[in-house]
């Protein structure tokens, strides 16, 4: 039953048959046989087929065995760690969903690290905006989330662990030397941002309205550094972390002016609410907290 339960995972996260077997080493009329299996045990259909489209579908019942089938296997793991590791050899395998943020200027450090102290502890990284991640989260399909923005999901519980201040970011070359031609300039140029749904892009919306700027045009792109990338070729200006910033303004590359603390933000953990979380979890957790420590 508990393999049966892993394949039946495993076929919702990947939302197909194929790459489900692949991944599990098993042929797919194995993986079918799982499933067929467990559909005649609870007596119930759990997942529809679209042939036309290669996708799959799951019924209620199979959203319900779903989060179960998660809770059960991790609560499995659990009980495999405590009663075969210590923490010198914890074993296990965690997804971790980061915003883009903490994806790209934090998180690799940091795995640099974890990796050579825990090798036996496999990470998989999924990087997206903050929204998405807490979507994941919700559906269990994620471990841990380390987002920016805002966690407004019942089903989740967040705790800070890093602050980050943003800036105003603009082309290096620009000669503003004072608050109001400051803003005058802000007002007829190109602004740069992420997507709706980022952490920082609810940040830059922020200033918009407080500041009574209506960008003369807009322009979207799915990364920080696409970004930075822009502004330092002078295409606009943008509103971004100091994390990212402050390299390019000691190299002269941007010019950066500080705000006020309306745009200090907080970087959370965020963990799926009322389910068991494993010692890796707990591992990955503290370690994580004692590093942000350092920057």
């Amino acid at each position: 039953m508990i393999e049966e339960l892993k394949t039946f995972i495993s076929v919702v996260e990947f939302n197909n048959f194929t790459k489900a077997a692949k991944h599990l080493n098993l042929s797919q009329p194995s993986v079918s046989n799982h499933i067929k299996s467990l559909e005649r045990y609870f007596n119930t259909k759990l997942i529809d087929r679209s042939i036309k489209q290669k996708k799959i579908f799951l019924t209620e019942n199979g959203e319900i065995l779903y989060k179960r089938a998660k809770e059960i296997v991790t609560l499995l793991n659990i009980t495999m760690n405590e009663l075969h590791n210590d923490t010198e050899n914890m074993e296990g395998h965690l997804k971790i969903g980061a915003s883009l943020t903490i994806g790209e200027y934090i998180l690799p450090q940091f795995l640099k690290e974890f990796c050579h102290k825990y090798p036996n502890i496999q990470v998989e990284i999924l990087i997206e905006n903050t929204k998405s991640i807490c979507d994941k989260l919700s559906n269990i399909s994620l471990d841990i989330g380390l987002v920016e923005g805002t966690v407004s999901s019942t089903n989740l519980n967040k705790c800070y662990f890093y602050e980050d201040k943003m800036v105003l970011a603009l082309p290096y070359d620009e000669e503003l030397n004072n608050k109001e031609s400051i803003f005058e300039y802000l007002n007829n140029c190109v602004w740069i941002g992420r997507e709706k749904g980022s952490g920082t892009r609810e940040y830059m919306d922020m200033f918009l309205n407080n500041s009574k700027i209506q960008p003369k045009n807009m322009l979207v792109f799915g990364s920080n550094f696409a970004v930075k990338e822009a502004v330092k070729n002078n295409l606009g200006v943008t509103i971004i972390s100091s994390l990212i910033a402050n390299s390019s303004n000691k190299n002269k590359e941007l010019k950066i002016i500080p705000l006020d603390n309306h745009f200090t933000r907080n970087f959370s953990y965020v963990l799926p609410n009322n389910i068991t979380h494993s010692k890796v979890n707990d591992l990955f957790i503290n370690e994580f907290k004692k590093f942000v420590l350092l920057l």
